[in-house]
């Protein structure tokens, strides 16, 4: 017979219903995602996926779509704006 282990955490009301918000879309209970989760940290002997402090240049490249956003009313003005692209690149 498999024996288990308790496990507690702690986390904010809005993370903990958000999450559950997203697992229930998923078809996942939390503690089916957190065996999930454990399973990867072992089977990659890490996290699986990667956790680093964004660079400046990196920082800089995320926001750079931000600051360049073009708004347009309607669609015409779209198609009106990627045709006179496409004629002068």
């Amino acid at each position: 017979m498999n024996r288990t282990k308790q496990m507690q955490i702690r986390i904010e009301p809005e993370l903990k219903t958000e999450a559950e918000a997203i697992l229930s879309r998923l078809g996942l209970k939390p503690t089916e995602y957190i065996r999930m989760a454990l399973s990867q940290l072992v089977l990659r002997k890490g996290l699986p996926f990667e956790a680093r402090i964004p660079n400046s240049d990196t920082v800089a490249a995320l926001e750079e779509p931000a600051r360049n956003l073009r708004q347009f009313d309607s669609t015409r003005e779209v198609f009106a704006d990627l045709e006179a692209r496409s004629e002068t690149g």
